[in-house]
């Protein structure tokens, strides 16, 4: 991320960072989703979730880890890391990982905060982030995550405006970026008005360390994807046996706060 994206990030609660993915890391990735789908239709019968949109045009995939490594390894990428670090401080676990997919017709889940899904009011600050990666060109017509811009300054449910479906704004960006989000955005996914596209996106959920992740890695997980993580990543997926504990060093800025 460069100072920029950085000061976008700080000031307005998201950033895109374009062309990360290679065409051939892309191409990995789309071939992963792809097994994905494959797997939610066989372990749960379909890629549709009634309890979330209002269609089956939208497409979900659950337990990304647990479907191919190639997600392990966006999960682990230096540059996703950074960006979850930069709004949540460097204590930062992996709590969920998910995908959606907008085909054609697809509607739109209403509008949420994620962190106000864990965490109580008020939001006095960021402990939460999705960096979301694009695996089709974003834009409003076929479906782009659309967000209610300023809402990551808000305190309580309360401060949510009535009409705010209505401001939100939608996020564009060109496949292989990601998408920085504060978790406290308010946002949800747009409406694919397209004839013929589909629009894939990976959601990546970090949080702060003393939060209880989305997820419970430790049943999640089959054995032999968590015995062939590296102790960084185990670490990561909060799999150690310190879990939150922190030992030695000084208080980081945010910490001190």
């Amino acid at each position: 991320m460069d100072t920029a994206q950085r000061e976008q990030l700080r000031e307005e609660g998201w950033c895109i960072v374009p062309d990360v993915l290679t065409p051939d890391e892309l191409a990995r990735a789309r071939a992963a989703f792809d097994r994905g789908i494959e797997y939610m239709q066989q372990s749960m019968g379909s890629a549709f979730d009634p309890r979330l949109d209002p269609n089956s045009a939208n497409q979900r995939i659950y337990n990304l880890p647990a479907v191919d490594p190639v997600f392990i390894e966006l999960l682990c990428r230096e540059d996703a890391l950074e960006a979850a670090q930069e709004v949540v401080g460097p204590h930062v676990l992996i709590s969920n990982f998910t995908a959606n997919n907008a085909l054609p017709g697809a509607g739109s889940m209403r509008l949420h905060s994620d962190q106000a899904l864990v965490v109580p009011p008020p939001w006095m600050h960021s402990w939460a982030v999705n960096v979301i990666w694009c695996l089709d060109d974003v834009r409003e017509a076929n479906g782009a995550t659309r967000y209610l811009p300023g809402s990551h300054r808000l305190r309580s449910f309360e401060d949510v405006p009535e009409n705010a479906i209505e401001q939100t704004l939608a996020f564009e960006a060109p496949a292989g970026s990601f998408i920085v989000m504060e978790g406290r955005m308010w946002h949800t996914s747009g409406c694919n008005v397209t004839s013929d596209e589909q629009r894939r996106l990976l959601f990546a959920y970090y949080s702060v360390d003393f939060l209880r992740p989305q997820s419970n890695w430790s049943e999640a997980l089959p054995q032999s994807v968590r015995d062939a993580m590296d102790d960084r990543t185990r670490h990561l997926f909060g799999l150690g046996p310190a879990g939150n504990l922190r030992i030695g060093g000084k208080l980081t800025r945010l910490e001190q706060v």
